[in-house]
């Protein structure tokens, strides 16, 4: 009964089951396996590394989603790092204003020290123009007090009576 059973698979198979026929093909090559065997082999092979794939499947997604918040720590980070840099530049630029500042009070008070200045020479101009004006009245006076007394010095003819 088992060689008919055999001699059935080879008949399915297109072979003959005698080894000596003169069939080129060897008879170990050719395996013969009935149709639920292989599907009962494929259900095994599958159930038996589907759910490794599938594990495999939720760990590259995790990899993949933590890889996006990664990603977008990263970009973050770099935000950050770009405001700091603008910071940095901001710094210098309050350092600058700093300086630019200090050179601006101390130009005021050049101006106010220069304005004090010029209002005491213009005080003191004035006061020798005032000088000046007064020598020169005085000096008019005095020669309009000489040519006077030099009128009433010279002789004036006595009225004659």
């Amino acid at each position: 009964q088992c060689q008919m059973e055999q001699d059935a698979r080879y008949a399915d198979a297109g072979v003959s089951p005698e080894r000596g026929s003169g069939v080129d093909e060897p008879l170990d090559d050719v395996v013969l396996v009935n149709e639920q065997a292989i599907e009962k082999l494929t259900e095994g092979l599958i159930s038996h590394y589907v759910p490794e794939l599938q594990r495999s499947k939720q760990a590259l997604q995790e990899l993949t989603q933590n890889q996006a918040i990664l990603l977008d720590t990263l970009e973050q980070e770099i935000a950050k790092l770009r405001e700091c840099n603008s910071m940095i530049d901001l710094n210098s630029l309050f350092s600058e204003a700093k300086v630019y500042h200090s050179k601006l009070v101390n130009i005021r008070k050049e101006m106010i020290t220069l304005h004090e200045k010029t209002s005491k020479l213009k005080k003191r101009a004035l006061k020798l123009q005032q000088q000046r004006h007064k020598e020169v009245l005085e000096r008019e006076q005095q020669r309009e007090r000489e040519l006077e007394r030099e009128r009433q010095l010279t002789a004036k003819p006595a009225k004659r009576t």
